[in-house]
């Protein structure tokens, strides 16, 4: 493979872990939160592989002539400008990177300011190659940099990185110690194949609007919990563009929360801790945070668990579901009656649960451990499954917002959580192409509005949107901070 020139300095490595700066919760919090967050035992620091080569990232600080590099624009005209499979081309990158990835507001919202300052100059970014190749410790010094870099890499997506007190491409020159990871966004991650064992219509990475329901009203209770329980305001659900969700915190207190507080934080919101383990026998009374979150899933279970999914019809997940009832003559009696009467349903068996049960209650059962093991099976099988990972480590890289996903060519589009979205049905790099050709075909000859993005002519345009609105709401907060410490400062003045 050729050797790439980069006008970043970037080293090829697996990420290694760190530990991160000190910064204040909400100091709004219930005292039961404010203990919570305590600095707790570090947890234990778990790698992250890459599939690496031995391929060689030159660093040249030249500014060359990009024109070469450049894909042209796609030509008017009715066949696609895209490879025929899903796995994008390097020439359908080149052409999403030139003419329809929002570079102004990714640089904005990571840099909380229109102008360029340490919250994006001093920030990590990492560059994933077609070789398997991963470039990490990019760093930029502006908006135009950083397009320029990514266009002239043209990797098959890019990651953010926590920003560093240091800038990460001089790490060569300086100590190890001195790559101190001082902010980086909350992120919380939620993976569908989590769900493998309960979810019945798609396995491994397949995924229809039936499982999504899992997502969707994941989004909804760590939502509220994140809103509620810890005072944050600023967050944007983001599609992987293949099976799961990642939201992203970027309150100005989330950014700053140190590695213990992080851990805490999705400790607090991981109720199911192993996944896979059966009874959960939370304590009674539930937490409000649980018992809230149980309100919510407790309608929705019907639907997606009884009705779409309907696992215990399988006679093997029958049985791990006789495993979550405490008592062993209900489990037996229930195992007697769905033997002699097979093909049974989910809706039917969980009937089954309560009617058996007062059909053998005795003075030394207690019907009251029934209603509470069901209470804790709904928790069980639909409560968000989190990856922890993601949420407590500072310097774990995450892919960008409106990257493309290497393998099914979707978008990482940002969604709005309270209204829904369809996975099956958001932007595809192959769809957005064709979009923008039929738009040029039917605008041929018209003077066109100089203002007009190309996401403006494709079904992107929602979704970018979205994210420019999230970012005008970071920004605005980050000015009236500044403001009232200006405020703060002066009033201290003699």
């Amino acid at each position: 493979m050729p050797v790439f020139q980069n006008d970043m300095a970037g080293t090829l490595q697996q990420p290694t872990t760190s530990s991160a700066s000190s910064s204040p919760i909400n100091p709004n919090l219930s005292s039961r939160n404010k203990d919570l967050i305590s600095s707790p035992t570090r947890p234990p620091l778990i790698p992250l592989n890459r599939n690496l080569d031995d391929d060689n990232f030159a660093s040249d600080d030249s500014k060359e002539d990009l024109s070469r590099l450049i894909s042209k624009p796609a030509p008017v005209q009715d066949d696609l400008p895209v490879s025929g499979n899903k796995t994008p081309s390097s020439s359908d990158m080149l052409y999403y990177y030139e003419r329809l990835l929002p570079f102004r507001y990714i640089f904005q919202w990571l840099n909380h300011s229109p102008k360029p300052q340490k919250d994006f100059t001093m920030r990590e970014f990492a560059y994933e190659y077609r070789s398997g190749a991963y470039q990490r410790y990019n760093s930029f010094a502006t908006l135009e940099d950083f397009k320029a870099s990514v266009m002239k890499a043209n990797p098959t997506r890019f990651e953010v990185g926590a920003v560093y007190a240091v800038n990460p491409k001089d790490r060569k020159t300086l100590p190890k110690t001195a790559m101190k990871p001082l902010e980086k966004e909350l992120v919380i991650d939620i993976d569908l194949t989590d769900y493998d064992d309960i979810r019945t219509c798609c396995s491994k990475t397949q995924i229809c609007t039936k499982c999504w329901k899992f997502i969707t009203v994941a989004t909804k209770i760590i939502e509220q919990a994140l809103r509620e329980d810890f005072g944050f305001e600023h967050m944007v659900w983001v599609f992987s563009g293949r099976r799961g969700a990642h939201c992203w915190v970027s309150d100005k207190r989330a950014r700053h929360l140190e590695e213990p507080k992080r851990r805490a934080i999705v400790e607090y919101l991981d109720i199911l801790k192993n996944k896979g383990n059966k009874r959960l026998n939370l304590r009674r009374p539930y937490h409000p945070h649980i018992e809230r979150s149980y309100e919510i899933l407790k309608p929705e279970f019907l639907d997606i668990i009884l009705t779409e999914q309907d696992p215990w019809a399988d006679d093997v997940k029958a049985e791990e579901l006789l495993k979550s009832l405490p008592d062993k003559n209900l489990n037996d009696a229930l195992r007697k009656l769905w033997s002699s009467s097979p093909g049974r349903s989910s809706i039917q068996k969980w009937k089954d649960i309560d009617e058996t049960s007062k059909k053998i209650a005795t003075k030394t059962f207690n019907y009251r451990t029934i209603v509470e093991a069901k209470q804790d099976i709904i928790l069980e099988t639909m409560y968000p499954r989190l990856d922890v990972e993601v949420t407590r480590q500072m310097i774990h890289l995450l892919k960008s917002p409106f990257c493309i996903h290497p393998s099914t060519g979707n978008v990482c589009v940002p969604f709005d959580a309270s209204q829904g979205f369809d996975p099956t049905n958001s932007p595809n790099l192959r769809q957005i192409q064709h979009e923008i050709n039929k738009w040029e075909i039917e605008h041929q000859g018209i003077p066109q509005d100089k203002k007009l993005h190309d996401w403006d002519k494709t079904s992107l345009k929602p979704s970018v949107d979205l994210f420019a609105k999230f970012v005008q709401g970071v920004i605005k907060s980050e000015r009236s901070a500044k403001r009232e410490r200006d405020d703060d400062e002066e009033d201290l003045e003699f």
